[in-house]
């Protein structure tokens, strides 16, 4: 933690019972870095596996957030970092968390220039050609998730002579999947010797805290800017099941990688130079919402930055496949195409046709019907990153 504060002297720190639709969830909390309501609201899904949800209002993805608040954040836990005295690799948990986790590598990057150090993201898709490592998300609705080994020769002796791996994800409140990485990654960073979870939410509690350094098998830290304990008790309300998140095996999207994390980051993600520019120049009679859609969450928060920079008023979110039922931190809920074609439910949280005085989608995926019917429902422009420092906008009518 970066901050510790007495939880005996802050109401928002008192032990929390929230009633949800699907049963009664209980957290003791320890400490906290910031106030509890502007980090964390409380959701309920369609999944028999979990059926609450932690909600981060910082990250980007089911809530809007501004920009200023992300970057916060990303600095925050960059910080937390232990020093390392080798290679470093960053990586960013799929879907939710793939912004967070290149966001915390860049803040890092800005803080050890000249540094050895990594970006990588598991994804829920494959690409062709390049060694792909696999594991478990066990509570998750897609609970099959894929990390790429990089191409490039001098990405993979990082890989290889790693001695830290930092993994990244909004919550932790069992730690199992990072244990599952963990084991993953060790058998391809030889080199390894210490793994650093960050969080913004870290619901572990002790016990479970000290059991998942032990099963590392392995040195392990542990950064958060909340941390407590959850115990869910279900009234058996939950009579329906989310439709299927993820494609059958082997017969997952295949994608081609277009540099901006599956197969290794070194560098901070730069935005075409006269883009932010642009559309700060535009006259905008109320907010604007910048929008990323499913694992593609880091350049909408980047072109977000920018028009905030610019002193536009600007929201940042991501389309996402998580399926969570409209109650508490969930105020609407709306049916979205899929962009990336695989043929599963996906969802924008908190955003109403009409709300915000433009929207920008931001889209890694080629120009399709799916993308442009997400325009339209919004009243939206598309704009497509086909590469780092490469984004141009696709007319949609």
């Amino acid at each position: 933690m970066s901050t510790v504060i007495d939880a005996g002297l802050r109401p928002d720190l008192q032990p929390l019972v929230v009633d949800l639709p699907t049963g009664t969830l209980r957290l003791d909390i320890d400490a906290c870095d910031g106030s509890m309501p502007d980090l964390l609201g409380f959701a309920t899904r369609a999944n028999p596996r979990r059926a609450f949800l932690f909600l981060s209002k910082v990250l980007g993805k089911h809530y809007p957030a501004q920009p200023t608040a992300m970057e916060a954040v990303h600095r925050t836990l960059a910080r937390g970092v232990p020093e390392s005295s080798g290679p470093v690799v960053f990586v960013g948990m799929a879907e939710t968390a793939t912004g967070l986790g290149q966001g915390v590598f860049e803040a890092w990057m800005e803080a050890h220039p000249g540094s050895a150090a990594l970006y990588l993201q598991t994804t829920r898709y494959r690409i062709d050609a390049a060694q792909c490592l696999s594991f478990e998300e066990s509570h998750s609705h897609a609970p099959r998730v894929f990390l790429h080994l990089p191409q490039d020769d001098a990405a993979r002796a990082t890989v290889r002579a790693a001695r830290r791996v930092v993994l990244i994800d909004d919550e932790l409140s069992t730690g199992n999947t990072f244990v599952n990485l963990a084991a993953v990654l060790r058998s391809v960073m030889p080199e390894l010797a210490s793994v650093h979870l960050a969080t913004i939410s870290d619901f572990m509690g002790e016990a479970r805290r000290c059991d998942v350094a032990r099963r590392m098998e392995i040195d392990c830290s542990v950064d958060s800017l909340l941390r407590g304990f959850w115990h869910f008790e279900p009234n058996g309300n939950m009579t329906m099941a989310a439709a299927p998140a993820q494609c059958a095996d082997g017969r997952e999207v295949r994608l081609e990688d277009a540099g901006y994390g599956r197969l290794g980051r070194t560098a901070a993600l730069a935005l075409p130079a006269a883009l932010a520019t642009r559309l700060a120049q535009e006259p905008v009679e109320g907010s604007t919402l910048v929008l990323g859609t499913g694992e593609f969450m880091h350049a909408a928060f980047v072109l977000g930055r920018a028009l905030e920079r610019c002193g536009v008023d600007v929201r940042v979110q991501a389309t996402t496949r998580s399926p969570i039922l409209r109650w508490g931190a969930v105020s609407h809920v709306l049916s979205v195409p899929d962009p990336y074609g695989e043929g599963v439910p996906n969802y924008l949280y908190n955003v109403r046709p009409g709300q915000y005085a433009r929207v920008l989608v931001c889209h890694e995926s080629a120009p399709n019907e799916r993308l442009r019917q997400l325009a339209i429902t919004l009243d939206a422009r598309l704009i497509h990153f086909k590469a780092n420092d490469h984004a141009e906008e696709i007319s949609v009518r």
